[in-house]
């Protein structure tokens, strides 16, 4: 079922320009997310010793790979249940990461990352607001247990506010900031699947992601607020919690285990 190097490369490219129409200033978003990771082990003399770090719903690699090139010295674990962006990830950016087939928060999915000591780090983009809180909470006290004490979750998503009115007015400064740089210009998510369809080199991997993915595949959008994911990460154990950035209503929430 492998992919060539080539249809890999096609499909991430086209994928980087349109998650540009969603995540705002998605670049800048990663430099917060690995500046954080850095620092966590700058804290511990690292280099050193060679950091651990997992990257939640990894999707095609796009955070992996940008956290590979910053922080060579890294292990990084890569996990996500979409079995076709895996391979893109696989065959793209095969040095990045170790990459685990399995479902975030399902019953026995930390055991089948076979890590082999604390981790020191977890990030994530745009991959866990499709969890309801419970199991989101569930989520949150199992990273708990598998990142070193100083260890830190670092998740880059869209929060709206608790305020309606001020959930809107955010998701307008994200508008305006995305046509300002010509995002929209790009293909959306629906017209990047749909064209996905169309390759016949992804067709198997295409087959199995419907067999197995939820209807929606995962991309709803987010309903908690930045406050709800503080509560949640301060009851599954994390002792500081909070946004260290934000554009609009992205930012990145950080929480020191």
């Amino acid at each position: 079922m492998g992919l060539s190097l080539a249809t890999a490369e096609r499909w991430v490219r086209r994928w980087e320009l349109q998650q540009q129409r969603y995540a705002v200033d998605r670049e800048e978003r990663f430099t917060v997310i690995a500046d954080v990771v850095e620092r966590t082990m700058a804290d511990r003399g690292l280099p050193a010793a060679r950091p651990l770090v997992l990257d939640l719903g990894c999707g095609p690699g796009s955070l992996a790979a940008r956290l590979a090139r910053r922080l060579p010295y890294a292990d990084i674990v890569g996990v996500d249940m979409d079995p076709l962006l895996l391979e893109l990830a696989r065959t793209h950016h095969a040095d990045a990461a170790r990459y685990i087939d399995t479902v975030i928060g399902a019953d026995g999915w930390t055991h089948a990352l076979r890590l082999d000591r604390p981790l020191d780090a977890a990030v994530s983009t745009t991959a866990l607001h499709y969890l309801d809180p419970d199991a989101l909470l569930r989520t949150y006290r199992q990273l708990a247990a598998l990142l070193r004490p100083g260890g830190v979750l670092v998740n880059g998503d869209h929060f709206p506010h608790d305020d309606a009115a001020l959930t809107a007015l955010t998701g307008h400064v994200g508008r305006r900031h995305a046509e300002r740089g010509d995002a929209l210009a790009h293909e959306d998510w629906a017209s990047w699947w749909t064209a996905v369809a169309e390759d016949p080199e992804l067709t198997d991997l295409l087959a199995e992601r419907r067999c197995r993915m939820p209807v929606g595949g995962g991309d709803g959008a987010p309903t908690l607020s930045v406050a709800a994911h503080e509560r949640l990460l301060r009851r599954a154990g994390f002792g500081h919690a909070g946004s260290v950035w934000q554009y609009g209503d992205s930012h990145v929430l950080v929480a020191i285990r």
